[in-house]
């Protein structure tokens, strides 16, 4: 017999997951029911209203995907994309990079444009290589978790039908902590994760898709290539035909459910104008001490602050040492930003001053130590 396993005691300020609520974990420890129980099919009908509010549609498709934020990935584009499909990607970061890998394995024709890390897309440069490879879609990462930046997305969507093309947004980290507005930037697809600014452990995508992602995906020629994913059959799982397909990770849908209901409860605009009113304060709190956000100026995204690793601090050590002596985990750079860059969160739950001041605190307890 092997020990039960304890959990440390930890204060989630990386990239994700966050903090969760303790009413959220007292939903998961509900007894389990069958996926196919008339209870459990009126709370997936409530969570796909209360995902359609958070995503600012009306989006009849509208559900969460049993998976990750990345099978949330995976699943738009496996069933937006066919092979030949021409596809853009605007890379600025990690997960710029893996729409790229992601969309090649669909066997579509990859077209990347890049910028250095930490910046952001014009939306200009966008269209403008939309206007030289006129891809069936375009697919973009709001919140670039890797960098900490944050892309504008309005007039993107609106130009883009004038020229055919697909919108398709990463929403995982910005979702439930800054502006994502479905309808209003005529964003086709989009897809985000639980465990970030919603406050549920992972392991559940939410994805919307619109009128014209729809169309596409009935328009398919060949099957999409994942079983698992394939919307075609998870919609009639999803909608008012309650067709089985696959057994619902039921315990973790009780959990989003009534993550859902604290985010509503709050309010969408409470919610954004907390999380920033937390960065201006985290923000504040690190320029005093001389540190350097490595994100564009005028593009921090509020729930992600990505800053250089403080002069004389070595990367690996100080987020050890925050870990042992606080309790407090953060996230290391990934790519161009490895070893350079720290990643601090203040998400959903954790986005509050309590968070800020303590991390501020280890801080500045661990650089007057050196």
């Amino acid at each position: 017999m092997t020990d039960a396993f304890h959990v440390p005691n930890r204060i989630l300020m990386g990239p994700g997951p966050s903090d969760v609520a303790p009413r959220v974990l007292a939903a998961m420890a509900q007894p389990t029911i069958g996926h196919m129980d008339p209870a459990f099919m009126a709370l997936m009908a409530d969570i796909s209203a209360q995902l359609r509010t958070v995503f600012r549609t009306k989006n009849e498709m509208t559900m969460a995907m049993s998976g990750t934020g990345s099978a949330g990935m995976e699943t738009l584009f496996a069933n937006l994309v066919e092979p030949g499909d021409k596809v853009l990607v605007c890379v600025k970061g990690v997960f710029g990079t893996r729409m790229v890998d992601v969309a090649e394995r669909c066997r579509a024709e990859v077209h990347r444009i890049d910028r250095p890390w930490g910046q952001v897309f014009p939306v200009e440069e966008i269209l403008a290589a939309a206007d030289r490879v006129k891809p069936k879609m375009v697919a973009i990462v709001h919140a670039e978790t890797s960098t900490g930046a944050h892309q504008p997305l309005e007039g993107l969507g609106a130009a883009l039908r004038e020229r055919g093309a697909l919108l398709l947004v990463d929403g995982v980290t910005s979702l439930g902590g800054a502006p994502v507005e479905i309808d209003a930037w005529q964003i086709d697809a989009a897809y985000s994760g639980t465990q970030k600014c919603l406050s549920c452990p992972p392991g559940l995508a939410p994805v919307t898709l619109g009128p014209r992602a729809v169309a596409r995906l009935e328009a398919r020629k060949s099957k999409v290539q994942s079983w698992y994913l394939d919307l075609s059959m998870i919609r009639k799982y999803w909608g008012s035909d309650r067709l089985y397909h696959h057994t619902a990770p039921v315990n973790m849908l009780y959990g989003l459910h009534e993550a859902l209901r604290i985010v509503l409860e709050e309010g969408l605009d409470a919610r954004w104008a907390r999380h920033l009113a937390m960065h201006k304060r985290l923000r504040a709190g690190l320029e005093a001490m001389g540190l350097k956000y490595v994100s564009q100026e005028g593009h921090h995204l509020p729930m992600l602050n990505a800053i250089g690793v403080p002069a004389g601090i070595e990367d690996a050590a100080g987020r050890k040492r925050l870990l042992e002596e606080y309790g407090i985990e953060i996230g290391a750079g990934l790519g161009d930003f490895k070893g350079k860059a720290w990643r601090i969160g203040i998400m959903g739950q954790g986005a509050d001053a309590r968070h800020v001041e303590l991390i501020l605190a280890a801080l500045r307890s661990m650089l007057a130590k050196g």
